[in-house]
């Protein structure tokens, strides 16, 4: 049935031909890299809203076998049962994401640095573009992060540009997208002013 492809992963040719479906339970995933070293596929899923201001997580998953259920609806973030849709399923019932940010972060485009411009602590390293929060009391997010991996799975998250949020709540700007250029410089798209910044690394 047509509604099979929702929340759904899905492999195509580009005429079209040979469609199939590799994974299920995914929500509202924007962005997606393939890992460097491993070829192994990461997306990010935005979490359902109306739990609360730190309910649910939002999501970093490693795609890595056809048939993989990510939890969408029944379960967010882990380990959080729907508390209208969850029915009799289980958490341990579906993959884990490898991370989880934040609720309310809304992280959309993510792109694995393999520039050379940048210092080497920053190779095979995330970078995610974290949009802002809609339905949070006190927003967060509206900067670009970094997530730190190790032995092929991440670690830690940090701020690597903010400031799109002032201290009084104003919105300055809301990162969409990160795209890497051929001499290692990045480019970050704005939705909000509309227009695209250009990062580089400069020794002084």
């Amino acid at each position: 049935p047509k509604k099979d492809i929702y929340s759904a992963l899905v492999r195509l040719n580009p005429d079209g031909s040979e469609f199939e479906i590799l994974s299920r339970g995914i929500r509202n995933s924007v962005g997606f890299d393939w890992q460097p070293y491993t070829n192994a596929l990461f997306f990010t899923d935005n979490g359902r809203d109306y739990l609360g201001d730190d309910l649910p997580p939002d999501e970093l998953n490693r795609w890595s076998e056809k048939g993989q259920h990510f939890g969408y609806p029944y379960c967010h973030g882990g380990t959080i049962p729907d508390p209208e849709l969850a029915d009799n399923k289980q958490c341990s019932e579906f993959v884990r994401p490898v991370w989880t940010f934040r609720a309310h972060m809304a992280p959309l485009g993510i792109r694995f640095y393999t520039g050379q411009q940048f210092p080497q602590r920053f190779h095979n390293q995330l970078f995610v573009a974290q949009h802002g929060s809609r339905n949070r009391s006190t927003p967060q997010g509206y900067r670009i992060a970094l997530v730190k991996f190790k032995d092929g799975f991440p670690v830690k998250e940090q701020a690597f540009i903010s400031g799109w949020l002032t201290k009084e709540g104003k919105v300055l700007g809301r990162p969409t997208d990160i795209l890497q250029m051929p001499d290692g410089s990045l480019l970050i798209a704005d939705d909000t002013l509309g227009v695209i910044y250009k990062v580089e690394y400069r020794k002084w």
